[in-house]
């Protein structure tokens, strides 16, 4: 797939990876909504990257667990855009605390996109295209001091996979894959996600030996899976190295 004049849709994409993922796709002559629950956080940044990529990114405010108003944000995106080529469902939140959101945003949210990626995207309404769901290397390797948010990273895989198994990329010709970065540097602290205190222990656990990586390499990184990942797959990204799929039946 070349990029140039292809239109994609980011949740999540106010900051952080989601933002990163944005900037890398302007780079590759896309044009992005830029979606996101953070108006000021959204403005700012298409404000900034018009600077550079001109008017090819627009902002839409986007709640991911309201249905009607994600569909209305794919709305925006087909007639500004005339299509929808690519999705990445980016949208996440980890505290545990807030478990019951945090699953409708982490997974619900993320099946949300999926479906309307199918209706939007998908034959006979589209052309085809490209489904990203944002997972995490705790998809894999379970991390101890969050179990909630292991879970919803967890069962992205599971949907990634049957979606995007050749039974259902035969009948929509949309392209689907997980992506699932390893933990990246962030200023934020994480001790006010975990539901107890000892949890701060199962953290350190986690993180041993553990290299963070940027977001910009995270982002970089996917633009050439965008272009010919295989649907169904699965890619791991960690440590600041290059991307490597995983075996869906390896994973326990």
């Amino acid at each position: 797939m070349d990029l140039k004049d292809k239109a994609a849709l980011v949740t999540g994409a106010a900051t952080g990876l989601g933002r990163a993922i944005s900037e890398e796709l302007l780079k590759h002559g896309a044009k992005v909504l830029i979606c996101d629950l953070d108006s000021d956080a959204g403005m700012l940044t298409v404000e900034q990257l018009e600077k550079q990529y001109g008017s090819r990114v627009l902002f839409r405010y986007c709640d991911v667990t309201d249905c009607s108003q994600f569909e209305e944000a794919f709305e925006y995106a087909t007639s500004t855009f005339q299509k929808v080529d690519i999705v990445i469902n980016n949208a996440e939140i980890m505290n545990d605390n807030f478990w019951e959101l945090e699953v409708d945003v982490n997974l619900n949210g993320v099946i949300r996109g999926t479906l309307l990626a199918q209706k939007f995207m998908g034959k006979p309404n589209g052309a085809g295209g490209v489904l990203v769901n944002i997972g995490s290397s705790v998809s894999v390797t379970p991390q101890l001091c969050t179990p909630i948010y292991t879970a919803t990273k967890h069962a992205i895989l599971g949907l990634t996979k049957a979606v995007g198994d050749p039974f259902h990329y035969n009948t929509t010709k949309l392209r689907a894959f997980a992506y699932c970065p390893g933990p990246m540097e962030s200023s934020s602290s994480h001790k006010k996600r975990f539901m107890l205190p000892a949890y701060d222990k199962a953290k350190d656990h986690d993180m041993t030996g553990v290299q963070l990586q940027t977001v910009e390499h995270v982002a970089k990184e996917l633009i050439p899976l965008l272009k010919k990942a295989q649907t169904g797959t699965i890619w791991m990204v960690e440590g600041g190295k290059p991307t490597k799929e995983i075996p869906f039946s390896s994973l326990g």
